[in-house]
């Protein structure tokens, strides 16, 4: 099915002008949504629910969660947050039930609006036990490959997705786009200024300079002719991923991209409690430092007591808004979604 949308109306417009001039793209989202069930229910991936305010939204350090209060018939109050993903329950389950499992979920990020985000919008996640890493990208290709059209053109890109997609270790990406050997750099700020042949800003730590390379000379080199996918992250970048038994300065990590787009992103997980509870404690010290006046919560003790039951597993988290507009060419995420309020 061919689809184009009609000129861009202001966002002011009544919303039967607005909704009317993306039609064609949000009837492509149903179909790619469609699609997208069908392939995963095929392969044995049982659909689930999980709430989406919650107790405990997430550990990731520089997301915002949005904060609502819960007020229980007896009068009690309860802070609950909309989660930023739905990957602490879905691991529950999956530790719980030993079942492959995926959901289409409503997902909350704050202070992010742009092109590409939204603050609020659909994640797809997908958990496969006893499929390692490798498999997981396998599946992932032959997704994208079953649900968009074989060749597709966004922001001057023109993806073939007949050819096999390409799988690029963080390490050989920073070596070839960068001139960079990354990991003997790692926490070492200045030294990895010093291999990119770049100012160190005031304040900038390593992290943030691997963000910096990654964003500027990185994400526009991959993904143009073909999806990329970026994998062996630093092990201090995954904080839910195992370690690489071949090599623990790196995790068994991957990000999906696409035509100037991340799309994805996925772990081996981690199931060993101990080494998870001491890495969230890591990531809470830096976001109090960072952030010292965002509310607080409690450490997701269900998850921790669910983790040694957990098989073997991989995991992923797709933006369901981003495949579509990849499906159907649209150049803001806001053109795909059907109210925006």
């Amino acid at each position: 099915m061919s689809v184009s949308a009609t000129s861009h109306l202001p966002f002011g417009s009544p919303d039967p002008e607005r909704i009317r001039d993306r039609l064609p793209f949000l009837i492509r989202r149903n179909l790619v949504l469609r699609g997208v069930r069908a392939f995963l229910e095929a392969r044995g991936c049982m659909e689930v629910e999980t709430p989406c305010a919650v107790p405990a939204p997430g550990e990731e350090v520089h997301l915002l969660p949005f904060q609502t209060m819960q007020e229980t018939p007896d009068g009690q109050h309860q802070t609950l947050f909309l989660h930023t993903s739905p990957e602490f329950a879905m691991k529950r389950i999956v530790a719980a039930t030993g079942l492959p499992l995926f959901q289409f979920a409503r997902v909350w990020r704050n202070g992010e609006a742009s092109a590409t985000h939204a603050p609020e919008f659909t994640m797809l996640e997908w958990y496969r036990p006893g499929m390692a890493l490798s498999g997981l990208m396998d599946e992932t290709e032959a997704l994208l490959k079953a649900v968009l059209p074989p060749t597709l053109c966004r922001n001057a890109c023109t993806l073939d997705l007949s050819l096999p997609f390409e799988r690029l270790s963080i390490e050989d990406a920073f070596r070839r786009h960068a001139g960079v050997d990354l990991l003997p750099t790692e926490g070492q700020a200045q030294a990895l200024a010093d291999a990119a042949h770049c100012t160190l800003r005031d304040g900038e730590t390593w992290e943030d300079l691997f963000f910096r390379l990654l964003l500027e000379r990185i994400e526009p080199a991959i993904g143009q002719t073909r999806p990329t996918f970026l994998t062996h992250w630093p092990a201090s970048q995954a904080a839910l991923a195992r370690k690489d038994p071949t090599d623990p300065r790196v995790a068994l990590r991957f990000e999906l991209y696409a035509a100037g787009m991340e799309l994805a992103n996925a772990f081996e997980e981690l199931t060993d409690a101990v080494e998870q509870r001491q890495r969230f404690s890591h990531d809470r010290a830096i976001r109090q430092s960072l952030y010292p006046t965002r509310a607080t919560w409690p450490m997701d003790e269900k998850l921790l007591a669910a983790l040694p039951h957990m098989p073997p597993c991989s995991g992923i988290a797709l933006g369901f808004d981003r495949l579509v507009m990849l499906a159907c060419g649209a150049p803001r995420i806001q053109d795909v979604l059907w109210i925006q309020d």
